[in-house]
């Protein structure tokens, strides 16, 4: 089998799980808390670092995503905070639990939130230091992170947790440990849980949409590349005003 075909039989297979993870109601706890926080005027933000990042924007602000949505990244502390630039100058930034504190005061977060965290780790501090914020503003938290992998190494935050181990809903995004589910002459690659990662968003945002219109019109983005289509969503985002996050 060809590098190119092993690692197709690696992430459909792992999508296939996902599928029936889904199809079995695997994921209805997640789409229970989105769908209800939706329903009664909520938002829902989303929170990843490094190449989880992806996995927020698959979620928040895209054609075809629920328009509720904020997407939470580390450079807000610069762009919407008062950090200097110069501390996004570093990768080990999503490292240090101490920023998870000033982060959280920058989202908008009001009662029937829900907030959503993607990681592969499920161990860096600033992750399980937002994680806690979270649930110490008495939000509920959905994650997203690899099992075998948290489970494999020692958590970054000084209270000893994982993200896993603080969320009230967990999904399993059924990387590896490493990431990589190929060796080639020797080397580790074929790195699979932005892949999978994206593939739980939009089965997520599926299933938000699929309970939202058993009692309505859900809040859903159409491409702004389309006819109409920019002006129709911003009356729709216009709803709930400075609540959403947007730029460029």
């Amino acid at each position: 089998m060809s590098h190119t075909a092993d690692f197709l039989a690696q992430t459909t297979s792992r999508l296939q799980r996902l599928e029936a993870l889904a199809e079995s109601g695997g994921l209805d706890p997640a789409i229970d808390l989105l769908a209800d926080s939706i329903g009664d005027g909520g938002i829902v933000h989303v929170f990843g670092t490094g190449h989880s990042e992806a996995f927020a924007m698959e979620i928040a602000g895209r054609a075809g995503g629920l328009i509720p949505t904020n997407k939470i990244a580390l450079r807000d502390l610069v762009l919407r905070g008062d950090a200097d630039r110069s501390m996004l100058g570093s990768s080990l930034l999503e490292r240090d639990p101490q920023i998870a504190e000033k982060l959280w005061a920058l989202v908008p977060a009001t009662p029937g939130d829900v907030i959503v965290i993607a990681s592969n780790s499920g161990v860096n501090g600033s992750i399980v230091g937002f994680a806690l914020e979270a649930k110490r503003h008495g939000y509920p938290v959905i994650a997203v992170t690899s099992l075998e992998h948290t489970a494999a190494v020692e958590p970054k935050h000084p209270s000893g947790k994982r993200l896993s181990e603080i969320a009230d809903v967990v999904i399993d995004n059924l990387a590896p440990y490493g990431d990589t589910t190929l060796e080639v002459d020797g080397v580790g690659c074929g790195a699979v849980s932005s892949l999978t990662a994206a593939f739980i968003a939009q089965l997520l945002t599926i299933g938000t949409i699929a309970r939202l219109q058993q009692s309505g019109e859900p809040p859903v983005y159409i491409s702004a590349n389309v006819p109409g289509g920019h002006e129709r969503n911003q009356k729709l985002e216009d709803v709930y005003g400075d609540r959403l996050i947007r730029g460029a």
